[in-house]
């Protein structure tokens, strides 16, 4: 049975939660591959706003089994937080499950985070200081502790004193030890005794939603069970692909999502691309397309553009089509889904990165992240839209919006089959005869 990926085409924060939340109505499975509480994806129904930074998205309906997939680095803590807050608004999480191999994030995770963005100074990353690089650096290095392991005593307490002693020799090092005080004893030391009894509770509270993803992931494949999967942040912060060194610790792409879900590579046929009417970005590197005026300040007010997780202003501009192709080409988009298209809603222009200039060189392409901290956009100016106050279907569109979504086809070469128009779970639509379907796809 083919697998569905839901991947970002630009920088993260792209609206991919609505369009796991309009595919997972159809889906028996639904799994998250990658990041941890570094991202969030929103999601508007019946019931309110939803803000989930590790549950699947899927979690609203009621019939998908949500996997919590093993390229997943877990918090605990805000794991069962966010399962309590669903439960306590009503939404059932018995269907939500964690796989055994995927690796925790402790809380000297963290404290390693913003300890290394504090020294960076003026040079941070802007990462969200969740512990997700250090979490990752560990599993990297072979001795993380994995979901897993807290159903293991005696292995859990030899792996947790292990990374423990790891940890406080970097500490001790780094002659800033006390500087921090989460998760840290006497002196900025992590006290391994401590952090034991507090996988004693995460162990007590998570062990019935603990399993095998390798066997439940095969079972639903040999069944024809629908599958969706779903990635945080976007092609342009994937660890090898993205904006190097500002970038997140996992890979985006569907690729990533191959091994971060355990599915074979050739099974996901099926990868939709999402992309907003414009571009933002959280955290720093470099963004072509970032604009700071009024037209930024607009843009960010109406699509309310604040970091789920953190709450930090969203760095706005318009859409980058290069980093649209490049995210395309890198991920093999299927198609695209266009998010927001209201919210430009009223301009009488809307511009479209086209190109990448170098000191008067037309680019053909991405180039490296320090290239591209140098590159001036190429614009094309298209016609503004005002869209009508109730859109019902495409046919409701103004002609100057799908000439917009049409440009935007033969610039990714991608078609789209859905568009974004307001933040409500039906204010998605789907397009019967794809937008620019001469797209290459």
């Amino acid at each position: 049975m083919p697998v569905a990926a839901v991947v970002g085409g630009h920088w993260g924060d792209e609206g991919k939660g609505k369009i796991v939340d309009a595919l997972a109505a159809e889906a028996d499975l639904v799994i998250r591959y990658n990041g941890g509480t570094n991202a969030g994806h929103t999601i508007v129904n019946d019931y309110g706003i939803f803000r989930l930074h590790l549950v699947p998205s899927g979690v609203l309906y009621p019939s998908a089994v949500c996997l919590i997939g093993p390229g997943v680095v877990v918090n605990p803590d805000a794991l069962i937080e966010e399962l309590a807050m669903l439960e306590a608004r009503g939404i059932s999480t018995r269907n939500v499950v964690v796989s055994n191999r995927a690796h925790i994030v402790m809380p000297h995770h963290q404290m390693l985070d913003v300890r290394e963005e504090a020294l960076r100074g003026s040079g941070s990353h802007g990462t969200t200081k969740q512990g997700i690089w250090p979490a990752y650096a560990d599993k990297t290095a072979r001795v993380g502790v994995r979901v897993g392991d807290l159903l293991h005593p005696a292995y859990l307490d030899e792996a947790v004193r292990y990374q423990v002693a790891r940890t406080n020799r970097v500490l001790a090092g780094s002659g800033d030890g006390g500087a921090v005080e989460v998760g840290a004893g006497d002196g900025g030391a992590v006290d391994a005794d401590d952090l034991l009894e507090r996988c004693a509770r995460w162990r007590e509270a998570l062990a019935p939603r603990i399993v095998d993803s390798h066997g439940m992931v095969q079972r639903a494949l040999r069944s024809g069970a629908r599958i969706l999967v779903e990635g945080h942040l976007g092609v342009m912060r994937d660890l090898d692909w993205g904006i190097y060194p500002y970038v997140t610790s996992s890979t985006c792409l569907p690729g990533g999502a191959a091994a971060g879900a355990g599915i074979p590579a050739a099974s996901i046929t099926r990868v939709v691309g999402v992309v907003k009417a414009y571009t933002t970005a959280v955290g720093a590197g470099p963004m072509p397309t970032e604009i700071h005026d009024a037209t930024a300040d607009f843009i960010r007010e109406a699509g309310q553009e604040f970091g789920t997780t953190t709450g930090r202003p969203r760095r706005c501009g318009w859409f980058d089509a290069v980093a649209a192709r490049f995210a395309a080409e890198l991920a093999g988009f299927t198609e695209l889904a266009v998010m927001k298209l209201d919210v430009l809603s009223g301009m009488d222009r809307v511009k479209i990165c086209t190109g990448y200039r170098l000191r008067g060189i037309l680019l053909d392409g991405m180039p490296d992240s320090v290239t591209l901290q140098e590159v001036e956009p190429v614009y094309e100016t298209l016609p503004g839209w005002r869209l009508p106050e109730r859109i019902e279907a495409p046919r409701d569109l103004p002609v100057e919006a799908r000439l917009f979504l049409d440009r935007l086809v033969a610039l990714v070469e991608v078609p789209v089959t859905m568009v974004g128009v307001g933040r409500e779970r039906e204010a998605l639509l789907r397009l019967e005869a794809p937008a620019g379907s001469e797209g290459r796809r």
